[in-house]
C-alpha cells in the first residue's frame, strides 16, 4: 500500500479529532427513469435495479500505469532539481530521491542512471551502488555529467557511458569553506554548476561565494564573493558580495548568476572577477518587467543561456522570465506570478509551481517544476510559448467520485480539480479547476478554482461538491464547467443554518441529493445538513452542534462522531458513521436516526447481522436501492449492507492484506478504499487515492 497517502487518512482525520477538542457519501441526483428497466439517477449513482456483483475487481484507472523507469509521461519524477543535455539525452536530478535520471530524447525512454532511489549518501561506485545526498545543479560536457551534491557538500562526476560516479571535489559530510585540490577543497551545500568545457563554476550558496574548478585537476579556487559574508555589493573578486546564489550559466568570457535572496541577476567577467547587477534591485522582490534594475524578481533560481538572451526561472512568483543581455530587459515569458498549478497552456496562461532548473535547447526551454515533479516544455519559437508535460505524471489524488452512467466525475484534492473520466473508453478530462491551484474563485472552466474538492454528487444535471477547507458547497455544470458557491462562506467556519452564504460549515465532508435537496455530513459540527437546492437554504436535519456520540434518536437528539460519507435512496440517508464505526440511516421526513449495522466503538472485520458486524473505518458509501456498499478503508474491503435486514458481507477484499491485486473476489486486494459509487452495472471505488476500481 502508499504508505504516505495511508498516513493521509489517518493523520488528516487525527488532526481533525484534535482540533476539535481546540477548538471547543457521496453521489446525488434527480428521479430521470428509464422505462425500460426502471433505473434512475439518485444519492450519485444509478440505483433501482440490485446489483448482482460477483465481487471479480478490476483496475480500469491509475497508479498502475505509473513505473520507475519507462516512457517519459508515464513515470515518476520525483521532485527534479536540475536538468542538462547532450546530444542524445536529457539529464535531470532528483532531488529527494537522490538520484540521477537520464531522459532519451528520439524514444522517450527514461532510466536511472546513477543513484539508488530513495536512498542518500556518499559512495563512489557503478549506478547502482553510488549514492547521493540531495543531487541539485546537474551540467555535462558530453563524457561526464558534473552533479552538485548538495547535502554531501561535494561535486561529482558521472560517466555517461558506465554510470560510473567519482568525487571530484569537496569532503562528503564536511560543510565548511577551503580552497584546494580535490577532497581537500571544502563548499557549503553546492547549489548549482556550469562549465565551459575546461572549468566549472559553481554556486556555494551558504558560503554565498562564486568557485572555479579545473575539471583535470580538481583544483578549487574563490572567483568572486567572500565566505560567508552575504550582500549584494558590485565589485572584483571577493570585494563582491552575493546573498545565496544559486543558478549558473556561461558564455565563455562571462557568468551570469542568480543571485536569490538579493533577487537579482548578476553578471561576473572571468577573467577579472568583476561582478555588475544586470537586472533587478537588491533586497527588493516582486514582480515587474522592465528594464535593468527596475525590473522584479522574486527568488529567482535557475538560469540558462540562449545567444544573447538569459531564461531565468522566477521561483516564489512561479514564472519564467526571459533576459535579454544586451539591455537588460526583463520579460514574463509563462505563468503568472504567484499562482501555482501545473495547467499546460499558452504563455501566462500556464502555472508551475517552484520551478528550478532551466535548460533552453533549440527552440524549447525545459523547466524543472519541482514542487509539481514534472519537466515542462515551453515552445519559444512562436509568441504563444505555449507549455506542455514533458515528462513526469501528474499526481491525481482521489477524495470522491459519482456517476450519471456515463461518466465517473471524480474530487481530485490532488490537483484541486474535478475530473470527469467517460466509462466506456477511459478518457479523462478537467471538467472544473485549475492544475495545483488552490482558490475559491467562481466562474467558467477556465477561472474557477477549489480549495479542497472532497464530497462529490450529481443529480444528472449538476454536480455537487463540498469545498472541505473552504467550508462551501459548490455547483458545478456538467454541460459547461461552470461553477457557483451554493452555500457557505469561503474560508468562514460555523454551523449557522441559512440562505446561500449566511449559512456556516466546519470541514464539510461528505454529500448526496434525492434530487431537491442535498444533504451533507458536516464533519466538525457533527451533523448531518439539508440544502434546498433551488434556494440554498440550509438547515441542520439531525445531530447536534459539536456534541459527539452514538444516540439514536430524532433531529438533535441524535449524536454523530465525524461523520464522512453519506447516500441516500430518496427515503433515507445512510451516513458512514466514521469513529463510531457503524451505518446509520436517517429517515429525511422526521430526521429520525437508527443504527442500521456495527456497534458503536467495536473494531473488527466481522460479517454479521445488525450489531453484530463489525467495521474499522468506513469512509464512504452508495446504494443501488436495495443494498448499501461500504468503503471500509481500514479493513481494506468493500462490505455489502443489505438495507431491510443490516445483514453485512464482504463482498470484495481481504482485511488481513493489503495491495493492489486484481482478480476474483477471494483474490482482489485494496490498499485503501474510500469513494464509491454504482451506474447500475458495477461499483467503481476509488482505492489508494490514486486507482480506480471496478468491481462487477
Amino acid at each position: 500500500m502508499n504508505v504516505s497517502r495511508l498516513i493521509s487518512f489517518r493523520v488528516f482525520m487525527t488532526i481533525f479529532l484534535c482540533l476539535t477538542l481546540l477548538l471547543v457519501g457521496c453521489g446525488s441526483s434527480s428521479s430521470h427513469r428509464s422505462d425500460a428497466d426502471s433505473t434512475h439517477q439518485m444519492g450519485g449513482s444509478i440505483q433501482g435495479k440490485e446489483l448482482a456483483l460477483t465481487g471479480e475487481t478490476a483496475t480500469i484507472f491509475g497508479a498502475g500505469d505509473v513505473t520507475p523507469d519507462g516512457y517519459r509521461t508515464s513515470v515518476v519524477i520525483t521532485t527534479p532539481y536540475g536538468i542538462t543535455a547532450d546530444n542524445d539525452s536529457f539529464y535531470v536530478s532528483e532531488m529527494f530521491n537522490h538520484t540521477i535520471r537520464k531522459i532519451e530524447m528520439t524514444s522517450g525512454e527514461v532510466t536511472t542512471l546513477a543513484g539508488v532511489a530513495g536512498s542518500s549518501g556518499s559512495d563512489d561506485s557503478s549506478s547502482g551502488i553510488a549514492q547521493f545526498a540531495m543531487p541539485l545543479g546537474i551540467t555535462t560536457d558530453g563524457t561526464y555529467l558534473y552533479v552538485c551534491d548538495g547535502a554531501n557538500h561535494t561535486i561529482r562526476q558521472v560517466e555517461i557511458a558506465s554510470g560510473l560516479v567519482s568525487t571530484l571535489a569537496g569532503g562528503a559530510g564536511d560543510a565548511d569553506f577551503a580552497d584546494g585540490q580535490g577532497f581537500d577543497a571544502r563548499f557549503d551545500n553546492p547549489n548549482s554548476i556550469a562549465t565551459d568545457g575546461t572549468h566549472l563554476y559553481v554556486t556555494d550558496l551558504n558560503n554565498h561565494a562564486i568557485r572555479r574548478i579545473v575539471i583535470a585537476t580538481g583544483e578549487v579556487t574563490t572567483l568572486a564573493g567572500s565566505a560567508r559574508h552575504e550582500g549584494s555589493n558590485d565589485g572584483s573578486g571577493s570585494a563582491a558580495r552575493f546573498y545565496f546564489p544559486n543558478g549558473i550559466a556561461v558564455d565563455g568570457g562571462n557568468l551570469y548568476v542568480v543571485d536569490t535572496y538579493n533577487h537579482t541577476i548578476r553578471r561576473i567577467v572571468i577573467e577579472t572577477g568583476e561582478v555588475t547587477t544586470l537586472a533587478g534591485s537588491a533586497g527588493e522582490s516582486g514582480t515587474t518587467d522592465g528594464l535593468g534594475l527596475a525590473a522584479r524578481f522574486n527568488e529567482p533560481r535557475g538560469i540558462s543561456l540562449d545567444g544573447d538572451v538569459l531564461y531565468v526561472t522566477d521561483g516564489v512568483n512561479n514564472t519564467v522570465r526571459k533576459v535579454v543581455i544586451t539591455t537588460g530587459e526583463v520579460t514574463t515569458v509563462a505563468g503568472i506570478a504567484m499562482q501555482s498549478g501545473a495547467t499546460d497552456d499558452i504563455g501566462t496562461q500556464a502555472r508551475f509551481n517552484a520551478p528550478r532548473g532551466i535548460m533552453a535547447l533549440g527552440d524549447s526551454l525545459y523547466v524543472s517544476d519541482t514542487e509539481n515533479s514534472l519537466i515542462r516544455a515551453v515552445d519559444i519559437s512562436t509568441p504563444e510559448n505555449t507549455v506542455v508535460t514533458f515528462a513526469g505524471f501528474i499526481s491525481h489524488e482521489f477524495a470522491d467520485v459519482t456517476t450519471d452512467g456515463t461518466n465517473l466525475y471524480v474530487s481530485d484534492f490532488g490537483t484541486r480539480t474535478i475530473q470527469k473520466i467517460n466509462i466506456a473508453t477511459g478518457v479523462i478530462t478537467t471538467l472544473a479547476g485549475r492544475f495545483g491551484t488552490i482558490g475559491s474563485t467562481d466562474g467558467d472552466s477556465s477561472v474557477a478554482l477549489f480549495n479542497y474538492p472532497q464530497g462529490i454528487t450529481t443529480d444528472g444535471t449538476n454536480l455537487y461538491v463540498t469545498d472541505y477547507f473552504d467550508n462551501t458547497i459548490r455547483m458545478v455544470s456538467i454541460a459547461s464547467g461552470e461553477v457557483s458557491t451554493l452555500a457557505g462562506t469561503s474560508g468562514t467556519m460555523g454551523s449557522s443554518d441559512g440562505i446561500g452564504n449566511a449559512a456556516e460549515f466546519s470541514f464539510p465532508y461528505g454529500i448526496t441529493t434525492d434530487g431537491t435537496n442535498l444533504y451533507v455530513s458536516d464533519m466538525l459540527n457533527q451533523t448531518i445538513r439539508q440544502i434546498l437546492i433551488a434556494t440554498g437554504e440550509v438547515t441542520t436535519l439531525a445531530g447536534s452542534v459539536g456534541n459527539s456520540g452514538s444516540n439514536d434518536g430524532i433531529g438533535p437528539d441524535a449524536r454523530f462522531f465525524y461523520p464522512l460519507g453519506i447516500t441516500t435512496d430518496g427515503t433515507n440517508l445512510y451516513v458512514a458513521d466514521y469513529y463510531n464505526k457503524i451505518i446509520r440511516q436517517v429517515e429525511i421526513a422526521t430526521g429520525a436516526v437508527t443504527t442500521l449495522a456495527g456497534s458503536a466503538g467495536s473494531s473488527g472485520s466481522v460479517d454479521g447481522i445488525g450489531i453484530d458486524a463489525r467495521f474499522s473505518s468506513l469512509s464512504n458509501i452508495t446504494t443501488d436501492g436495495t443494498n448499501l456498499y461500504v468503503s471500509d478503508f481500514e479493513n481494506k474491503n468493500i462490505r455489502q449492507v443489505v438495507i431491510a435486514t443490516g445483514e453485512v458481507t464482504t463482498v470484495a477484499g481481504n482485511a488481513e492484506k493489503s495491495g493492489s491485486t486484481d482478480g476474483s473476489a477471494t483474490e482482489a486486494l485494496f490498499d485503501g478504499p474510500t469513494g464509491i459509487t454504482t451506474d447500475g452495472k458495477r461499483l467503481y471505488i476509488l482505492d489508494d487515492f490514486t486507482r480506480i476500481r471496478a468491481i462487477r
